[in-house]
């Protein structure tokens, strides 16, 4: 893998639950890493949701190989929550990490 394409800084955090003094069930987000990676194949999209225009952006973002990465994660960047759909590790060389992200949808 070619580290030089790793130029954009990004956050990776994981989804916990933790129980709130009432009993119920609080959703939080704990930091897993800051790390370099490279966006690919950038698509964007609108819909109408609920009489709203959204706009979703689809990325490919490209990590070094790590394996605590999964779809309970999501990624920060610039300010904008990537979702993660897919993690799709390369099992052969153990070199990288591509991850399937949406972002515009919702929190993460």
């Amino acid at each position: 893998m070619n580290i030089g394409a790793l130029d954009r800084r990004v956050t990776i955090e994981k989804r916990t639950i933790v129980d709130d003094p009432l009993g119920g069930e609080i959703v939080t987000w704990v930091l897993l890493a800051t790390l370099w990676a490279n966006f690919r194949n950038t698509t964007g999209a609108e819909a109408i949701r609920n009489e709203v225009q959204v706009g979703t952006t689809k990325a490919s973002i490209r990590l070094r190989y790590r394996e605590d990465i999964d779809q309970t994660c999501r990624l920060l960047h610039r300010g904008l929550v990537y979702q993660l759909e897919q993690v799709l590790p390369d099992q052969q060389g153990r070199e990288y990490v591509d991850l399937v992200c949406v972002t515009g949808q919702n929190d993460g």
